[in-house]
């Protein structure tokens, strides 16, 4: 990561691989077989390397559920990430925002 990290400020990448799963499901249908920490693979590595992340709404699927978009910064790049994730709020302002159905 350090390697990564002398190259580009921050990385972006989904926050997970599927749609968000319905309340109380512990595995998405569509990866089902796999446990919960073979399909978080976005952001398991980081709890790993100790990068700090975030996840900030990105839209929504066409069903209506929030896709995340995951910003992983260098160690002690918090403020990096915030500042992207102010950055993707004004483009894409979420405030208000509810899936269907809340």
């Amino acid at each position: 990561m350090r390697q990564f990290f002398s190259t580009y400020d921050l990385l972006l990448t989904p926050t997970i691989p599927v749609p968000a799963p319905e309340i109380g499901v512990n595995v998405p249908p569509e990866v089902a077989g796999r446990n919960i920490v073979s399909w978080v693979f976005y952001t398991y590595p980081f709890n790993l390397t100790g990068q700090p992340a975030a996840s900030a709404p990105a839209g929504m699927t066409k069903g209506g559920l929030p896709v995340g978009l995951q910003i992983v910064g260098p160690l002690h790049g918090e403020c990096a990430i915030f500042r992207a994730a102010a950055a993707l709020e004004e483009a894409l302002p979420w405030a208000g925002r509810r899936p269907r159905g809340f």
